[in-house]
């Protein structure tokens, strides 16, 4: 066969196979475009047979990516077979609203899952995490796996920060963006340990099972059986479930107890309770004290505010104090109470309508009774007495008046007795000129005439707390309506003098008077009581003139006291008062007593409006007031001196009335006020001084006879009170730690400079208040007076940084005692406070122990502090 045979045979054969793919190529075009004229037409409704069936229709897949997936790294790799790409080295994944950073990255786009891990040592320990960013969240893992379909995902050691505390879990599980669920995790508020400054956090919750629910409000975790650790040691505090809510807003919570030991009730849990919100205005806590020799103590507290309205809280304390054993002679049991009340009403909410209210009602022996450790802590259980008040104020924008009703209830330990005002009103009258000026400017003693005058209602009655609003109670109720008129006006006198003129005019009114007499049968003076409205008015006028002097002396040039200063405010004045116990008036009446001896005494004795005065008083008092100061060279200051006080006041004051019959002068005071090393030791001092001898029978020292023989000056009272707050910030300047060390230490010693031997510095701050009191009393008639002398020491020092010794003590010169003594240490553990407190003497001795978690955020569920919208930081 020729060569020219066969290239015909090849151009023959391709020929034919370019005009067969032409053709098939012109029959394609030439239906789509028929398929395309069709399709674009309106097909008629019934033209079924002429279109394609559902069946037939090409149903296009749905692509597993509903966004872009971007990726880089610094070595990638794609398997088209497997359909995976595997990155390598600083790995990176961005997809929709995330990011993966890891060390190695791989995506299976058949099954729409992406695993990525963290950076591995030679012993493939993780040692760079793998961090994943969604919606602004940072997720620290050491493996992570993500569906692209399901947006579920697993990660394992995952670290999750929420809001102040961070969760690590072993195995995470995410349903969704807003449900997680976690195996064997801890929960931890540690500062340092969040920040990684420290690799173990100084406590953390531990709890098999966690979920971890999120929403746009807020977070929460529900846990399983969780356990505190402290240091990573194990504590007895397991609780059978935990919710740890992550808001600004007030949630529910356990309240941690303090726990110790009291002497004479035994160990115990004090502040066990539970917090609940109520809405927006209201919450509620309920605290429970339990004693391991039987006593128990409920206080239930409920707290409200009204923005720029009002707030306030009730609060009670209900409990059995068990002493001793039962059946023994030591054994005692008492039922104690305490019920109270506060309410503050914002100034701005009404400022012509205020109430308020501080109610405090306890049982007779509550503080001796006392269940709740924190009365013995903050000295409480020393109180004598108990006040309550509720008071509403009126005022008026057009008249000149306020009107106050009060209600109060007066408690005093020491007698039993009660008093009760129930209720008591004053209507007070602005202050207001008498007459008017005539050129605008007041002058002379007419036009700076003054008159000030009120009402006052008052319903009384001293009463015992079993008596307390029963019959007996009312019928010894009284009630009493005063009013009181002053007058005052001054002017200059020779431009150096001040001469002021007054008048008060009393006015009242009762229900209930007295009448005195002597009962032979009885053999005793009986006091009974009159029923029925019975009043009195007394009147009294003053006047006085006062001036201020000034004297300087100045020493020698060089001297070291430079020039003595002394200012004097001498004032004398004229009291003039009629004698309301005259037969005329009928305010005092006689009677002979079991002695035979006539005695007076007033019918309005021991009244609600109290007695007028008796005998006729025209008496001359002065006053004479100094102020002392010296100037000193001192090199501290910028003038060369300084001044040194050394009375701030000296005031000597007494009487002579002239319409006396006998003792026309009376009882002389020296009171003085002074300061001394720079402002920070105050002295105050008081003196009284009976001008007349006194004397006493042989051998006895009570039954004085008050002589007429004047100028023997016996002391009848001395109290001097000295107090002197001691810091350290008074013996030195604070050291820049800054400038004199450079190096800081690690972890928490960053908080310590450390100098060249390695030894850290720090400022240990100290304060320590002084006070010491000492009274001398001496009534009259009796030789031997009263004498009581205490010392008080109050401070505290931070041995550290993070450890701080607080306390005080009181010690009784005259018994020789300690009286009262408290010592507190408190540790800061960064993330937690623990604080011991410790009364070793007296009747209450009691050791008080807490652990507290500082996080705010735990606040709520663990209720360290209690975040109620009481507190300043509330978000009401």
């Amino acid at each position: 066969m020729s060569l020219n045979y066969i290239h015909y045979k090849y151009i023959q054969k391709l020929v034919k196979t370019v005009f067969k793919n032409i053709l098939q190529i012109s029959i394609i075009l030439i239906f789509n475009s028929f398929l395309a004229q069709q399709t674009s037409e309106k097909l008629p409704k019934n033209a079924v047979n002429d279109t394609i069936s559902k069946k037939d229709t090409i149903v296009v897949k749905k692509e597993s990516l509903e966004d872009i997936l971007q990726t880089k790294a610094d070595n990638i790799r794609r398997d088209f077979p497997k359909k995976m790409i595997y990155l390598n080295k600083k790995a990176q994944v961005k997809y929709q609203d995330m990011q993966i950073d890891a060390d190695y990255i791989s995506i299976d786009e058949q099954k729409s899952l992406m695993y990525a891990r963290g950076k591995q040592d030679s012993l493939g320990k993780i040692i760079e995490p793998v961090i994943t960013t969604q919606a602004g969240k940072k997720y620290e893992t050491d493996e992570f796996q993500y569906n692209t379909k399901t947006k579920q995902a697993i990660a394992y050691n995952a670290r999750t920060e929420e809001s102040e505390g961070v969760i690590i879990a072993k195995k995470t599980k995410k349903y969704n963006d807003s449900v997680f669920a976690m195996k064997n995790a801890l929960y931890t508020t540690d500062e340092y340990f969040i920040k990684k400054k420290d690799t173990a956090a100084d406590y953390h919750m531990l709890a098999s099972n966690i979920k971890l629910i999120k929403t746009k409000e807020k977070s929460q975790i529900i846990t399983g059986p969780i356990q505190l650790y402290i240091e990573r040691v194990p504590t007895p505090l397991i609780m059978p479930f935990a919710i740890l809510p992550f808001s600004s807003k007030r949630s529910a919570g356990i309240l941690i107890p303090s726990f110790g030991e009291r002497q004479d009730v035994g160990f115990f849990l004090n502040g066990l309770g539970y917090y609940q919100p109520i809405g927006e205005h209201f919450d509620l806590k309920v605290l429970a004290d339990i004693y391991t020799k039987g006593s128990w103590n409920l206080r239930p507290e409920m707290n409200y505010l009204k923005k720029y309205r009002y707030s306030g809280n009730f609060s009670a304390d209900v409990g059995t104090m068990v002493r001793g054993i039962k059946g023994l002679d030591d054994y005692n049991k008492n039922s104690t109470y305490r019920i109270a009340w506060r309410h503050t009403q914002d100034t701005k909410a009404n400022p012509f309508l205020t109430f308020s209210a501080s109610v405090d009602i306890v049982s007779t022996k509550f503080y001796n009774n006392t269940l709740n450790n924190n009365y013995i802590l903050n000295q409480n259980v020393l109180n004598t007495q108990q006040n309550s008040t509720v008071t509403i104020t009126k005022r008026f924008l057009k008249l000149p008046i306020t009107i106050t009703g009060t209600t109060s209830y007066s408690q005093n330990f020491a007698t039993g007795q009660a008093d009760l005002r129930l209720p008591q009103m004053n209507v007070a009258i602005n202050q207001f000129y008498l007459f008017k000026s005539k050129t605008g400017v007041r002058s002379g003693l007419l036009e700076n005439i003054t008159v000030n005058t009120g009402i006052n209602l008052t319903n009384f009655v001293r009463t015992e707390e079993g008596e307390l609003f029963k019959k007996e109670m009312w019928e010894k109720m009284e009630t009493g309506l005063k009013n009181n008129i002053a007058l005052s006006t001054n002017t200059t006198l020779a431009k150096y003098f001040t001469f002021t003129l007054g008048a008060n005019v009393d006015n009242a009114l009762t229900t209930k008077t007295i009448n005195k007499f002597y009962d032979p049968i009885a053999n005793k003076d009986i006091t009974e009581t009159n029923k029925g409205i019975t009043g009195y008015s007394t009147f009294s006028t003053t006047a006085s003139i006062q001036t201020t002097l000034y004297g300087m002396m100045k020493f020698k040039k060089g001297a070291v006291v430079e020039a003595l200063r002394h200012m004097m405010t001498p004032s004398i004045g004229f009291t003039y008062s009629p004698d309301f116990g005259g037969s005329g008036f009928g305010y005092y009446k006689n009677y002979y007593n079991a002695t035979g001896a006539l005695t007076p005494y007033s019918i309005f004795e021991g009244g609600i409006v109290g007695s007028p005065s008796s005998g006729l008083v025209g008496a001359l008092g002065f006053n004479i007031g100094n102020n002392i100061e010296m100037k000193v060279k001192s090199k501290s200051d910028s003038t060369g001196v300084k001044k040194i006080k050394i009375f701030e006041s000296l005031n000597f004051s007494g009487s002579y009335n002239f319409a006396a019959n006998d003792h026309p002068w009376s009882i002389f005071t020296i009171n003085g006020q002074s300061s001394f090393f720079n402002n920070k030791l105050n002295v105050n001092t008081s003196l009284s001084l009976d001008p007349y001898k006194i004397i006493y029978l042989p051998g006895q020292d009570t039954g004085g006879i008050r002589t007429e023989e004047f100028g023997h000056f016996s002391v009848q009272g001395f109290n001097v009170q000295l107090s002197y707050p001691l810091s350290s910030e008074i013996f030195g300047a604070k050291t820049d730690y800054a400038k004199k060390y450079k190096s800081k230490g690690e972890i928490r010693n960053e908080n310590y400079y450390f100098d060249d031997d390695n030894y850290a510095r720090f400022d240990q701050a100290w304060t320590l208040n002084v006070n010491a009191n000492y009274a001398y009393t001496k009534t009259s008639g009796n030789r031997i007076p009263t004498r009581m002398a205490s010392v008080g020491l109050d401070g505290s020092i931070k041995l550290t940084p993070f450890w701080n010794i607080n306390g005080s003590t009181h010690y009784d010169m005259v018994t020789k005692e300690l009286a009262y003594t408290r010592i507190g240490f408190s540790r800061d553990q960064r993330s937690f406070t623990i604080n011991f407190n410790w009364v070793p003497f007296g009747q209450y001795k009691v050791y008080d122990f807490f652990i507290g978690i500082k996080a705010n955020i735990l606040s709520d569920a663990l209720k360290y502090k209690d975040r109620s919208f009481t507190q300043p930081n509330a978000p009401f």
